[in-house]
């Protein structure tokens, strides 16, 4: 028994001392490596900000720290998970618009600290959104090996992509998106025999697309500037599913792809020739993007078997022939159909046609579409967004698009569609997310805009421009408080401009120009604090220009009341509109003097660009080199002032000159006084400037000929005088009419020589040179008239006086003696001198 007790006491401290073995092993394993943490934490120290992600390191144990992950028996490091959101500042700067300070969550880092290396366990790696302050990618990336995730995106990183990347033969996702990578695509990445999914979208990389692993699941290589042919290799990546090669500058025909592709993106690059019918052959296909290249042919057939289809994009390109019911057969999944700017392109379907789809959108803008407007989308229910503009469709509205539900976007503009507006889809209601819109513009609408568009209150933009609308505006429209954009020009509306427009508080664009409205402005269009565009010209609109222009109203960039009754002067309060960039305030009845704070018109003067619509909303006509032309996508560089036809009076002023951006200035018309300004040459922009019929006076300043985009003057009917400056564009400007009407005025291209008119164009030195030789001339004359008045009396003299006569020749015969005898004894003295 004793023996037996011996041996228990053995095996039970055995057991304590192998539990206690155990335990502190398992207590030394917990900790991270030392090396590792070392190296963890010279990576914080190298990096400013990201104090937040740091937080949590401290103490020996790296594995229990925030953002990083810890093999569970080894013990080593193999993740990081330090995305941050700052590099999304360079990409998305009206986003981040704020001062992003070190406290927020990103780093900043001149470049990526080599003691990453050390961690050569690292399977993950995540530094998006950092911003490393356009280093490059560090070569010790690729000693990483057994990385399998690499996520270098958004994190402002330049130069050429490092070829070391090729040795990551374990990665599976590369992610190097918006950055500014240079360079090819390094031919090592055919290396990276296991990688799955490769995006380096948004970069500045050149030269062709190389070989890839045939591994390959997605791969994004858009927004960059890859050219050469979509190569043929792709077809051999049989697992492939989503392919974007859009935004490039790639060209040639379209390839065969590998059967699984799902989404296919290839718009906005150089592509030619017919879409292949073998795109028909790709079963799973739910989205096709093939807009904006050079393709042409006709539609293939075969896309009408594509039944998993959802989005097709074929638009901006130079596609032609019919479309049909079969090119739809079997699409019953698409929702989204873009077509447009295909102007060869003709959709023709049979007014019985029942598609198989419900779509969202569709945009066949700039197409051909034949039998009226389409019958087929009575049974489209879902519509969001409607565009068939320019599409050559005729006649009214058909009455069954008034039971339709409400389509947000609808833009039938440039058609020629006519009768009433009562027939739009007019349907519940809209609660989405879209920012609604009606462009009914360039058609043949007629009677009076219906109480019934009063129900659309979810607008934000409504263009009834250019058609044949006519009565007043209702009262109801009042209710339309979201409105940006109010465009009702060029109709036949008429009576007071309703002051329900002024608690439009949103409104950026009010156009109710060429129409027939009268009275005075609102009172309550103060309220319009946000407009940018004003243009109520060509109306008869009377009253004193309104002084809450520039008190209230301080955003204008386009100020139009061309063609009114408007009387007045011009208030100073007009100058608190620093943005102004056209001033149109011509053909009224203004009086006073131009406002000398005109010339601080900041707009005028820096030809800045903004941000612009890109469509025709932002369109005005204006008065340029004598004829009134529309602007619309050119608006942005458009920068003019005309007060012609009015009352004005005074001198121009001087400040006028430093509006350096104009390029138009029209003052013709007024009762204008004094002289040109003699800097006017300042004003380098300008290509229009008009002076004619004014009161003027003086010499055209030589300045004028520094104009060197001028091309077109008009100086006509007015006082000035001296010879016209000449100049290398002067001399292009050869039509007489230009200085016609100055009668004093000399030289080319008038017929009238300076030779014959007095010289009004010398400087006052000149003139000083010239009174001098004028005096010169004169003095001379004088002292010949005093010789000959006083030889000619002497003469007379003599004649008449006998003894005076005998005395002066006896004189004179003395005085030869006497020269002849002393010249006589000189000569004989030198004479013997000589012998």
């Amino acid at each position: 028994m004793r023996g037996l007790g011996i041996h228990f006491l053995f095996v039970t401290i055995f057991l304590v001392a192998t539990t206690n073995m155990c335990l502190g092993a398992r207590n030394i394993t917990l900790t991270c490596f030392e090396q590792e943490r070392l190296a963890l934490l010279k990576f914080k120290h190298s990096v400013r900000g990201g104090y937040d992600m740091f937080s949590s390191w401290v103490g020996h144990d790296c594995c229990s720290w925030e953002r990083v992950s810890c093999d569970g028996v080894t013990r080593n490091v193999i993740s990081l998970h330090l995305e941050g959101a700052g590099g999304l500042k360079h990409y998305f700067p009206y986003h981040f618009n704020r001062r992003l300070s070190d406290s927020d969550e990103y780093l900043v880092s001149n470049e990526l600290s080599t003691s990453l290396g050390e961690l050569s366990h690292l399977r993950y790696l995540d530094l998006s959104g950092n911003d490393f302050l356009g280093s490059r990618i560090p070569e010790f990336i690729g000693s990483l090996k057994q990385l399998t995730y690499l996520n270098l995106s958004f994190a402002n990183l330049s130069g050429i992509i490092s070829h070391h990347i090729g040795n990551l033969s374990n990665l599976k996702n590369l992610d190097l998106s918006f950055n500014h990578l240079t360079g090819s695509i390094p031919e090592s990445f055919e290396s990276l025999g296991g990688l799955e999914i490769l995006d380096i979208s948004s970069n500045d990389l050149t030269g062709p697309i190389p070989t890839f692993s045939e591994k390959l699941i997605e791969l994004d290589l858009s927004s960059n500037y890859l050219n050469g042919s979509i190569p043929k290799s792709l077809r051999k990546l049989i697992a492939l599913e989503v392919l974007h090669l859009d935004n490039n500058e790639l060209t040639g025909p379209i390839p065969t792809f590998p059967g699984k592709v799902t989404k296919l993106y290839l718009s906005a690059n150089y592509l030619s020739g017919s879409i292949p019918e073998s795109i028909g052959k790709l079963a799973d296909l739910t989205d096709l993007y093939l807009s904006n290249n050079l393709l042409s042919g006709t539609i293939p057939v075969s896309t009408g078997q594509l039944s998993k289809l959802r989005s097709l994009d074929v638009s901006g390109n130079l596609l032609e022939g019919v479309v049909f019911e079969s090119h739809f057969a079997n699409l019953s999944m698409m929702d989204n159909l873009n077509a447009a700017f295909n102007s060869k392109l003709m959709f023709s379907v049979s007014r019985k046609w029942l598609p198989p789809f419900q779509l969202i959108r569709i945009d066949l803008s700039s197409c051909k579409i034949t039998n009226g407007f389409p019958n087929w989308l009575r049974n489209q229910k879902k519509l969001i967004s409607l565009a068939f503009s320019n599409a050559t469709i005729s006649r009214p509205l058909p009455t069954w698009l008034r039971s339709m539900p409400i389509i947000p976007s609808i833009d039938l503009s440039h058609n020629n569609l006519s009768g009433p507006l009562t027939n739009l889809p007019n349907g519940g209601t809209y609660h989405g997310n879209l920012y609604p819109e009606l462009f009914l513009q360039n058609n043949l609408f007629n009677e009076s805009i219906p109480r019934s568009l009063c129900k659309r209150t979810d607008l934000y933009y409504l263009d009834l421009s250019r058609n044949k609308l006519t009565g007043k505006l209702p009262n109801c429209l009042k209710n339309l408080l979201k409105l940006c954009i109010l465009s009702l020009s060029s109709n036949g509306l008429s009576g007071a401009v309703p002051s329900f427009i002024g608690h439009m508080s949103s409104l950026m664009f009010l156009k109710l120009n060429n129409n027939s409205f009268s009275d005075e402005l609102p009172q309550k269009f103060w309220n319009l604090s946000s407009l940018i565009i004003l243009d109520l010209g060509d109306n008869a609109i009377c009253g004193k220009l309104p002084e809450w222009i520039g008190e209230k109203v301080k955003s204008l960039r386009t100020f139009r009341l061309h063609k009114n009754n408007f009387t007045g002067e011009i208030p100073r309060s007009l100058c608190l509109n620093t943005d102004l960039r056209i001033l149109d305030i011509a053909h009224n009845k203004i009086t006073g003097t131009i406002p000398h704070c005109l010339g601080e018109l900041q707009g005028m003067v820096n030809n800045r660009m903004y941000i612009s619509f890109g469509d025709d909303t932002e369109g005005v006509i204006q008065v340029m080199k004598g004829t009134a032309m529309e602007y619309t996508k050119t608006m942005q560089y458009v920068f003019n002032m005309d007060l012609s036809s009015n009352k004005l009076v005074g001198d121009i002023p001087v400040e006028l000159t430093a509006l350096y951006a104009l390029v138009g200035l029209n003052l013709s018309n007024n009762h204008l006084s004094g002289r040109i300004p003699d800097n006017i040459g300042n004003m380098k922009a300008l290509f229009s400037l008009d002076l004619s019929g004014n009161k003027l006076s003086g010499l055209i300043p030589p300045s004028i000929a520094a104009l060197h985009f001028l091309s077109h003057l008009n100086l006509s009917n007015n006082n000035l005088s001296g010879q016209i400056p000449t100049g290398d564009q002067l001399q292009t400007l050869i039509d007489p009419s230009i200085y016609a009407g100055n009668k004093h005025l000399c030289g080319a291209p008038l017929p009238e020589n300076c030779s014959n008119h007095e010289d009004r164009t010398a400087t006052p030195k000149n003139k000083y040179k010239a009174a001098n030789k004028l005096n010169k001339v004169l003095f001379g004359l004088d002292l010949a008239c005093g010789f000959a008045t006083g030889f000619w009396g002497f003469i007379v003299v003599l004649v008449l006086k006998k003894r005076w006569r005998h005395k002066l020749f006896m004189f004179s015969e003395e005085t030869v003696d006497k020269i002849h005898v002393a010249v006589m004894v000189r000569v004989t003295g030198m004479m013997r001198g000589n012998k």
